[in-house]
């Protein structure tokens, strides 16, 4: 496709929320381009090979509807197969998580985008943003495969997970010092569980991560002892840690992914060597290593743990959140993980899609504002999709209505939202917290 010269709504990142508020936006009439750096949609749920999202149920509930949800229940259909139980909610969250087909999910992402109008761009990154001249909108200059390309929008969305965009604005973004670990899926074969003598390839692979030749975390997510039937068990799909690399910017990505493949490529060797794992083999890996943390905006407003584990109802919430804290570390057993309150439905706030000073500018996705705690579960798959459509549908009431994001009623926002399924957060789900659910709040 060319790019015409000027957009309505410019996504920048194609991935969990970016495709979402790009199909919003294109749905509500605004004139979108969706920009994605690799060759398809879907971010972490097919090029990260985390094609599991959730949750968009919370107590038996659906609480994350709307166009992710479309494209998530249609790829099951299409698929042939069955949703989870949602009713049965005391298992463990992960039961929950809805199993998609990669490949279909890209594909009728591509479909729905196309349907809605949008303008889609791959093999693409910007280069630079700049505020327009008198603050209508942003120029953006763009990084194709034959060079640069200049265009300009009346809204800019951030969706690339990393607030690459906003900090080329010249917006700000917080950095942590320690990033949480990534992890590399892939889908390994040729091997039988119940055959395995898995006492003995943990007592071989210990002996291998004590002479320096592995580490513990190449296949478990725990730093400190061996669990290969970690990762045989659940066939490389998000079985492994990889540590103290921050993939925010080109080079740290590049570091991350030679990472991550070096690890596979010797726990690979390790495992063919043992019994009854001759004959494993690595079907499939994903494009691009799953990463879990980067940056986040500085935004307007601002998530910490207690708003979320309190389950906070804002009074800009544009959306609901479902997900436990979920920080995965370097140390300890690898991952804090602190359930929510039963009752406790979070929701995410308007302002924390839009960063400090900015005008004419949205995030979608795991960078939107938020303390970490409260980020290692606002940034899972289902709450990007809704934080995404959010963005969407408020970037193209913007521009149809002349005013900033910050500055277009909440109620018109809802029902532009309620028109395509998402659900609006209400005060019968976010009654009042008993003292029971704020202490189980962790501390920051």
């Amino acid at each position: 496709m060319n790019v015409d010269g000027h957009y309505d709504v410019i996504v920048i990142g194609g991935g969990t929320a970016g495709a979402i508020a790009a199909i919003q936006a294109g749905r509500a009439g605004a004139k979108t381009l969706l920009i994605e750096k690799t060759g398809m949609l879907g971010g972490t749920t097919t090029n990260g090979g985390v094609n599991f999202p959730g949750l968009f149920h919370a107590w038996g509930r659906q609480v994350i509807a709307g166009i992710g949800w479309e494209l998530v229940s249609r790829s099951v259909a299409e698929a042939g197969d069955t949703l989870p139980d949602f009713t049965d909610y005391k298992r463990g969250h992960w039961l929950l998580q809805v199993r998609v087909n990669a490949f279909l999910y890209a594909a009728l992402a591509d479909e729905t985008a196309v349907a809605a109008g949008v303008d889609l761009l791959f093999h693409a990154m910007p280069a630079a943003l700049a505020e327009a001249p008198g603050g209508d909108g942003w120029d953006v200059t763009l990084c194709t495969k034959t060079g640069l390309t200049a265009c300009r929008a009346c809204v800019v969305i951030d969706a690339t997970g990393d607030a690459n965009a906003a900090s080329l604005a010249g917006l700000p973004v917080v950095i942590p010092e320690e990033a949480q670990p990534a992890t590399l899926s892939c889908l390994a074969g040729g091997y039988d569980t119940a055959q395995l003598d898995l006492e003995s390839i943990n007592r071989a692979f210990d002996a291998e991560v004590k002479a320096g030749r592995l580490a513990y975390t190449d296949a478990d997510w725990n730093p400190t002892s061996a669990n290969v039937g970690a990762w045989l068990g659940k066939r490389g799909a998000n079985a492994s840690h990889v540590h103290h690399i921050n993939a925010r910017d080109s080079a740290g990505k590049t570091r991350l992914e030679l990472e991550a493949r070096k690890r596979l490529l010797r726990l690979y060797r390790f495992l063919r060597r043992q019994p009854g794992l001759g004959e494993l083999d690595i079907a499939h890996l994903a494009p691009e290593c799953g990463v879990r943390e980067t940056a986040i905006i500085r935004g307007k407003s601002t998530v910490t743990v207690a708003d979320y584990c309190s389950g906070r109802l804002w009074d800009d919430a544009v959306c609901y959140s479902f997900y436990p804290i979920d920080l995965h570390t370097s140390d300890g057993g690898g991952l804090r993980f602190e359930a929510l309150g039963e009752g406790v439905v979070p929701t995410v706030p308007r302002g924390a899609l839009l960063p400090e000073g900015s005008r004419n500018f949205l995030v979608a996705g795991r960078c939107l504002s938020s303390d970490r705690l409260a980020n290692s579960a606002l940034r899972v798959q289902a709450t990007c999709m809704a934080t995404g459509q959010a963005a969407g549908a408020m970037a193209a009431l913007s521009v149809s209505k002349g005013l900033d994001p910050e500055e277009v009623p909440v109620a018109n926002v809802h029902e532009l939202l309620r028109e395509h399924g998402a659900i609006i957060p209400e005060q019968e789900i976010n009654r009042c917290r008993t003292s029971r659910s704020s202490d189980a709040c962790p501390r920051a």
